[in-house]
């Protein structure tokens, strides 16, 4: 079966920022996993959209995420009802801040067919196709949605419900703004912040690469080895990761300095930091003779956690956006 190197450039969590330091490394396909704004306002968007057309693919995709209130219809509308009647708002400014019902959405049509920006992609949950231009097919699984924190965000779901993340076992890239729980999603508290019945749905459908963003804290990447040929009845973190064959590409705890370091380890850290930030980017590969190879045999998956928003003042040079190699199958091999 033939496959072709691909490269994805990730970052997720940018909150309205126009980020002017956004590499122009040439790759396949650019993902943005979610909150492309704080405030859902439109000038967010607009500069999001921006920084966007800067990146340097022929095929951009998008997801929105929870701060993207505005995306979401039913959430904007109750927000809206319930800021009117706690604050009397004036209706002319929030429509001129935030835009009308369905405003925010339509940026991303105009984008994609009236402004010559045919290239940014806005996914909506579902599983979506592409054949890209490098002669591979890309199938794609999207999800905005995350547990909610009960504090009236958009895309979001009540602990214990549970969604379907009808993933498939034929999707190459798994595209969420918020995290398996397990994976990538420790938050400033120790605490998991991710979502189990995502994980579950990952597990069974064991994707080349899975995408996401949310956990600001959680920046990362993780090569995750599957343990045994199928699933668990009830997969999790616990019972379905091989820990021992499984691999850390880099986490904040990888390059941070610790008092723990000695002198060398420090140096290594400090030196390695200052060729991160002066690329933009961490590059990691994972094609049939790297190390740590993502094989058309699902035996693993690749887990980006690409939040470029810092965690904290001590982070604000580590987490940079992801450069990811992997392979995919050619357009010429019917899935």
């Amino acid at each position: 079966m033939s496959h072709i190197k691909t490269r994805f450039f990730i970052l997720s969590d940018t909150h309205g920022k126009p980020w002017p330091d956004i590499p122009n490394t040439p790759v396949d396909v650019a993902i943005h996993c979610g909150d492309l704004t704080d405030e859902s306002k439109l000038e967010e968007f607009r500069v999001s959209l921006a920084l966007l057309r800067r990146i340097n693919a022929s095929l951009k995709l998008v997801v929105a995420g929870n701060h993207d209130f505005t995306l979401d219809t039913p959430a904007y509308e109750k927000k809206a009802a319930q800021a009117n009647r706690l604050f009397s708002i004036d209706s002319a400014l929030m429509t001129r801040e935030y835009g009308s019902f369905g405003e925010a959405r339509r940026l991303f049509d105009i984008g994609n067919n009236n402004d010559g920006d045919n290239d940014i992609v806005f996914l909506d949950e579902g599983v979506h196709h592409f054949d890209l231009q490098n002669g591979a097919r890309l199938m794609v699984y999207a999800s905005p949605f995350t547990p909610s924190l009960g504090a009236g965000w958009g895309f979001q779901y009540r602990r214990g419900e549970d969604p379907e993340f009808a993933i498939g076992d034929e999707v190459d890239v798994v595209i969420t703004h918020g995290p398996p729980k397990g994976v990538l999603d420790l938050t400033a508290s120790r605490q998991r912040g991710g979502c189990e019945q995502l994980f579950a749905a990952v597990a069974r459908a064991r994707p080349r690469l899975h995408c996401f963003g949310h956990i600001h804290e959680g920046w990362g990447a993780e090569a995750v080895a599957w343990r045994g040929e199928t699933p668990s009845e009830n997969p999790s973190h616990f019972t379905d990761i091989d820990n021992d064959a499984s691999a850390v590409v880099e986490t904040l705890s990888t390059l941070r300095p610790t008092k723990w370091d000695t002198p060398e380890m420090a140096t290594e850290k400090k030196a390695a930091l200052q060729t991160l930030n002066a690329q933009g980017y961490r590059y990691t590969s994972h094609c049939a003779h790297d190390k740590h190879p993502i094989q058309p045999t699902q035996a693993t998956t690749l887990f980006v956690n690409a939040s470029v928003q810092p965690a904290s003042e001590e982070d604000s040079h580590h987490q940079l956006p992801w450069v990811v190699e992997i392979e995919l199958p050619s357009t010429a091999v019917k899935a």
